[in-house]
């Protein structure tokens, strides 16, 4: 009923910058919370980056001042501005996504984008 599709990962150098992009479609009444999570081999997925619908952000101590979270609510999309990578922020990155659908009848549930991958070397 929802689907996210994410893009903008790819191979970058240290000190480098990436957009990732997540446009949410379907049948969609709101959307709430929109954020970015990622996940390394061998880890647990972890927040990244929060925005609220009222435009209040919220990081992760080890991306702050490095990562902006932005989105635009009337293409129903999410954002994440990734400046100074390091090696360490290696990762696949997943949007998720608070949407309710069809009506305020509707409860709301997350929806998670499909994964791309970010790659940066040193």
């Amino acid at each position: 009923q929802v689907q996210l599709v994410e893009s903008g990962g790819g191979l970058v150098q240290a000190g480098g910058s990436l957009r990732l992009s997540c446009a949410a479609s379907g049948i969609i009444f709101s959307i709430n919370t929109m954020g970015w999570y990622r996940q390394a081999p061998g880890k647990q997925r972890e927040l990244v980056a929060l925005i609220f619908t009222g435009g209040t952000t919220s990081y992760a101590d080890s991306v702050k001042d490095r990562f902006t979270i932005s989105r635009d609510n009337a293409k129903n999309s999410v954002f994440l501005q990734m400046n100074s990578l390091k090696p360490e922020d290696t990762a696949v990155y997943y949007c998720n996504v608070e949407v309710q659908i069809r009506s305020s009848e509707y409860p709301l549930r997350h929806y998670w984008g499909q994964g791309t991958q970010v790659t940066v070397s040193s």
